[in-house]
């Protein structure tokens, strides 16, 4: 288990020196002779790299798991270079781009992040909706890539720092949510992305897959094919992520997404399927109940894990340092207390049912919906859509100035907007290839390129794989996305029915119950945390020598809300939680 690095420098000695400092395991995995360029495995990064290899004279590594093998097979086979009969991952997908360009990365469906040494230059691949992650810089002439940040933060040739403009994106949505890192000169490569760097230093990116909008106006309407085309879509996407006579276990919490995944694995898997659900005590609202049917109909094995605040204020600092952004999400320990108990229990592979709202249409949308039946444009009060968007999370960004010290604020002035990561989905030009006609079409696409790609995916993966367990996301799958954008908008949001065609395409397998119900959520006692098991840790560390002397945060502010002054909002976690969690990475990163 390993993350890689890569490097592209004036020599092949400086190459080697840069991916050395990176911390690149010595002696592990071939000698690679591509002149001024290096890769190798990282050691202490856990994570499924392979490589260096090399295919069709190109070398590469990556971290690759692919869903449709035959499909891409079958594809090499027709363009008259086929891949040998026992050919890994991700040797596949460098034979499908050297084959076959950026259409072939497009035909791939899995994760991936590969870094192709594609004669003078490096070229970067992420797949198609971001599960797999890898950044890059430049510095002292060369180009170094990674798949970990960092091996990026340990490489003196950058001499990073903190990034602030990242740090006001972070406060914002609660996760970083673009290209951006909190790593000065370090960027992101996004997903559905190639990537190609120079030795010259340029960049040039190119797209091998967006979502569209494709409403057929001339077409029949008849909401049944929709509902049966998905419903074949979502089987496959279950179906394929199955191991291989292996059990499999399914994060069940009880709603429609991950019960739905729940029912298709065991209708369709030959081995046991196992399922986990998080209880924070009986005292607060919980979907137990709801979850424990799904296990009873399906006929899973199920285990309920119980998390204590006090376990959580234990394991916090080891989560937040687990994660190449910080997340504000006050499910990270209990993630990474469920990805332990899989592990435990000899499950490679876990099964989720995140994607359901971001891609079909969830609760999340309705603030959006809302405001753009009152707008009224021209009025003082008046908000274009990515402004509201921005205030519709409830985060801090209406706080930042208060939040943030006089001297943080100015170094501000001149930084670029946060709402520019959402206003090519919301507000796209005539011309623009995000440009979809259905409010709720940019909302979906907006959350599946932002919250999707840098919050719910990439914090299921590094949880996941911290112990050494695959975390698989079908309601992700490329081809469940490409129908739902080809989904009349009124069959996702159907009066108030939220996501009815997904419910619909699945309500055989199902109790009622389950199908029909609001969604509710669960209540994560943040506030009780905060004020419990948290608060003496919150105290030393927003208070102490380090956050001051790093000069973010107003210390009056964070008084108050430490005392519980302030707006503190359940569910999602409070406005001291994105602090206190951000205070925690920096500290990981030495930042």
């Amino acid at each position: 288990m390993a993350r890689f690095c890569v490097s592209l420098a004036p020599t092949t000695d400086g190459a080697r020196a840069h991916v050395r400092a990176m911390g690149a395991i010595p002696g592990v995995g071939p000698e690679i002779t591509v002149p001024c360029a290096d890769a190798a495995l990282l050691r202490g990064e856990p994570g499924p790299a392979e490589g260096p290899f090399t295919a069709c004279g190109l070398t590469a590594t990556g971290e690759v798991t692919l869903h449709n093998v035959p499909v891409l097979r079958d594809a090499l086979e027709r363009h008259g270079t086929p891949a040998p009969a026992r050919c890994p991952d991700a040797e596949l997908l460098l034979r499908c781009w050297a084959s076959l360009g950026a259409e072939g990365v497009a035909l791939a469906e899995g994760m991936f992040v590969l870094a192709v040494l594609d004669g003078t230059d490096l070229v970067l691949l992420r797949d198609h909706v971001g599960a797999r992650t890898v950044f890059y810089a430049r510095a002292d002439g060369a180009w170094a890539a990674s798949s970990s940040l960092r091996a990026l933060r340990r490489w003196p040739a950058l001499g990073t720092s903190l990034n602030l403009a990242a740090v006001r994106s972070f406060l914002t949505f609660a996760y970083l949510p673009g290209e951006e890192t909190l790593l000065t000169g370090v960027r992101e490569v996004l997903p559905g992305r190639v990537v190609r760097l120079s030795p010259d230093g340029s960049v040039r990116e190119a797209v091998h897959w967006e979502p569209a909008e494709r409403l057929d106006a001339d077409a029949p309407d008849e909401p049944q094919d929709h509902v049966l085309g998905l419903r074949a879509l979502l089987e496959d996407a279950v179906a394929c992520r199955l191991p291989e006579a292996e059990p499999v276990a399914v994060l069940l919490s009880g709603g429609i997404d991950s019960s739905l995944v729940t029912a298709l694995a065991a209708k369709l898997h030959s081995r046991p399927v196992r399922t986990y659900s998080i209880s924070f005590g009986d005292e607060l609202p919980n979907e137990l109940g709801y979850s424990g049917l799904v296990a009873a109909h399906c006929g899973t094995r199920h285990r309920v894990l119980n998390v204590s605040g006090t376990t959580v204020a234990a394991r916090l600092a080891e989560a937040a340092a687990l994660l190449d952004s910080p997340v504000g999400d006050p499910l990270t320990v209990p993630n990474l207390l469920l990805a332990e108990a899989v592990a435990d229990e000899g499950a490679p592979v876990v099964l989720n049912g995140e994607g359901g709202d971001p891609v079909f249409g969830g609760p999340k949308n309705l603030p959006m919906l809302v405001q753009e039946m009152h707008r009224e444009p021209g009025a003082p009060w008046d908000e274009d859509r990515a402004t509201a968007y921005l205030r519709s999370y409830r985060k801090c960004w209406t706080d930042l100035p208060v939040l943030l010290t006089p001297q943080a604020l100015d170094a501000l002035v001149d930084a670029p907007r946060p709402q520019r990561f959402v206003e090519p989905y919301l507000l796209p030009g005539p011309g623009s290839p995000y440009r979809m006609g259905s409010l709720l079409n940019q909302l979906l696409h907006c959350n599946l390129r932002t919250k999707g790609a840098h919050h719910i995916l990439t914090k299921v993966e590094r949880l996941t794989s911290s112990q050494g367990v695959e975390g698989r996301a079908p309601l992700f799958d490329r081809r469940v996305v490409d129908h739902a954008f080809a989904t009349p908008p009124v069959y996702k949001l159907r009066g108030t029915v939220e996501k009815w065609v997904l419910k619909e395409a699945v309500r055989d397998l199902l109790p009622g119950t389950v199908v029909d119900r609001p969604k509710s959520g669960m209540r994560v006692p943040v506030q009780q945390w905060l004020t419990g098991p948290l608060r003496d840790l919150g105290n030393d560390l927003l208070l102490g020598r380090g956050a001051r002397e790093r000069g973010l945060f107003r210390e009056d502010t964070v008084r108050t809300w430490l005392k519980g002054g302030g707006t503190l909002l359940p569910r999602q976690g409070g406005k001291l939680w994105l602090v206190l969690t951000l205070e925690l990475w920096l500290r990981s990163y030495d930042l």
